[in-house]
């Protein structure tokens, strides 16, 4: 679902076609166009051209997301739906994340999980890593699900003047007895707001709509509990300093300011399905990252041996210890996350020669584990790059490396 998204629909479509997919196919992307001023329609008309899946939908007046999705709705065919935002880059094994849990007949809908690619040496980039670290939190007990989601083809439609569509989405699939799953290994980077302006007007429009989904179709989302965001928030490790204090405390008061807000919206009736877009955030994905923020992808050598040999509680200690190692070495504005099977992800500012040296410096200097190592850079045009990081000799196995 497109609104002038020239900067980022052309590397939005390739990251999708291009992903390798093991439990289903892609048969047809649908774009729908909705009044767009710029040149996005221009440009998925090129791609259709060379990519017959490609197909474009042109709505000539933007009336809304929902409205937009409805005719999305209308027009697929195939079994598994996939809705992904088109200012997003989404990650090498997202989509197959994704469409894996439907083997299981009770799930219904799947989502992703959402990394931005904002500096988080900011205020409003804290604020925007915060925010989405709370998402992730919350979601893995109760899933909220966002940004990308499959679901099963049996939702006819959505209120046309919802502004949360991912929710209405989620209470039908749910209150048809289907099951909600998030993925943590799926993965999609955005970018969020930058200016205070931007941020109230996004989250005042989506605590609008969780509103109305209450009284629309009696489902509340998971992040309207106030004592859920507070332990997700008590957990998050974002009081470890005195500037993360004073501006994770900030943050809250901009989440209280934009809650009340809604609050208000709602009593006045202001409809929020069409909204006024926030400038900031359809800036060039991938620009954020180049030269900005690497994605460095480290994994524990014969990870899934060393869990046999140790056990999961020792593994599991081990790969804390790496990640800690990391976390030290890549400096406090870094971010390091934990994934599946002994693998570690590490959002890093600064160019890419920088990132790579402290890959390398690294891969060398964990304590006695060996570490492979890739680092994505986003260059200007084209799909993401990925890059190995040589691992040294090791006596009792063959070096090995990945990139993802």
């Amino acid at each position: 679902m497109a609104y002038n998204e020239e900067a980022n629909i052309a590397e939005a479509i390739g990251t999708i076609l291009g992903q390798p997919l093991a439990s289903g196919r892609i048969a047809e992307l649908i774009v729908v166009a909705s009044g767009c001023e710029d040149r996005t329609a221009a440009i998925v008309s090129e791609i259709a051209g060379r990519d017959p899946r490609v197909r474009l939908i042109e709505q000539p007046r933007r009336e809304g997301k929902a409205s937009a999705i409805n005719l999305f709705l209308g027009v697929a065919t195939a079994p598994v739906l996939l809705m992904v935002s088109a200012d997003v880059i989404v990650e090498g094994g997202t989509i197959d994340a994704l469409l894996r849990h439907f083997g299981d007949p009770s799930v219904g809908m799947v989502g992703g999980h959402p990394i931005p690619v904002n500096r988080e040496t900011t205020f409003m980039g804290h604020a925007v890593h915060l925010q989405w670290r709370l998402h992730d939190r919350i979601a893995r007990e109760w899933p909220k699900l966002g940004e990308i989601v499959a679901f099963r083809n049996v939702v006819p439609s959505i209120p046309n003047d919802t502004a949360v569509d991912e929710i209405s989405i989620q209470a039908l699939v749910k209150q048809l007895g289907y099951q909600l799953v998030y993925e943590p290994e799926a993965i999609v980077y955005n970018r969020g707001p930058t200016t205070i302006g931007d941020f109230l007007r996004q989250r005042r429009r989506i605590y609008a709509g969780h509103l109305r989904i209450v009284e629309q179709q009696g489902y509340e989302a998971p992040t309207m509990s106030t004592s859920r965001v507070l332990r997700a928030l008590l957990g998050s490790g974002s009081f470890m300093t005195p500037r993360a204090l004073v501006w994770s405390i900030g943050t809250v008061g901009l989440e209280a300011t934009a809650r009340g807000l809604g609050h208000y919206d709602v009593a006045r009736h202001r409809p929020q399905h069409v909204w006024e877009m926030c400038a900031t955030t359809k800036d060039h994905i991938a620009d954020a990252a180049n030269g900005q923020q690497n994605v460095l992808v480290f994994h524990i050598v014969n990870f899934n041996r060393q869990q046999l040999e140790l056990g999961v509680q020792a593994t599991r200690q081990l790969t804390q210890r790496v990640r800690d190692q990391i976390k030290r070495a890549a400096g406090p504005s870094a971010i390091v996350s934990i994934r599946r099977s002994g693998t570690i992800v590490a959002l890093l500012d600064g160019d890419r020669e920088a990132a790579e040296r402290i890959a390398a410096e690294l891969v060398e200097q964990i304590d006695s584990t060996p570490v492979a190592c890739g680092i994505i850079a986003f260059p200007q045009a084209g799909p993401p790059l990925a890059h190995p990081i040589p691992l040294p000799a090791l006596e009792a196995e063959p070096a090995m490396a990945i990139a993802s």
